[in-house]
């Protein structure tokens, strides 16, 4: 079977969010009208609508970090992570969690970066060396 997550969320400007979304972070623009615009996100449908961002709060404890919930994200393998990386700290982005590795060692070790969109949605991408270890106990 395939399948491709959606996920449908709003952003107060569709202008920034072309920039950051896909000048940024690469995704790939598909339809759109004046009021939404879906994108590519990593091999999985986002769709961005014109409106008032949910509200967040840093309530979820992850090893030694308080993150915010809710948040969205994407797996990717720790190559692709790294460039992506690279190219946010390049350009500035204001992390809530710097790349940086976590339960590094054990089971499920794996990179990851918290940021915002220019809406103030939280997004976290990790990275893994082995995606086995995605799912490891």
């Amino acid at each position: 079977m395939r399948s491709a997550f959606h996920l449908a969320y709003h952003v107060r400007d569709l202008d920034r969010a072309r920039e950051f979304y896909s000048g940024l972070l690469g995704a790939r623009e598909g339809r759109s009208t004046e009021t939404w615009v879906d994108f590519d996100f990593f091999g999985h449908q986002i769709s961005l609508h014109l409106g008032e961002p949910f509200a967040t709060a840093n309530t979820g404890k992850v090893g030694d970090h308080m993150v915010p919930m809710p948040h969205l994200g994407v797996v990717l393998d720790l190559a692709h992570w790294k460039q992506l990386a690279h190219r946010l700290d390049a350009a500035g982005v204001d992390f809530i969690i710097p790349p940086s590795v976590r339960f590094k060692g054990q089971p499920g070790e794996q990179w990851t970066m918290f940021f915002r969109d220019p809406s103030g949605n939280p997004i976290e991408i990790k990275g893994f060396a082995d995606f086995d270890q995605v799912f490891a106990t």
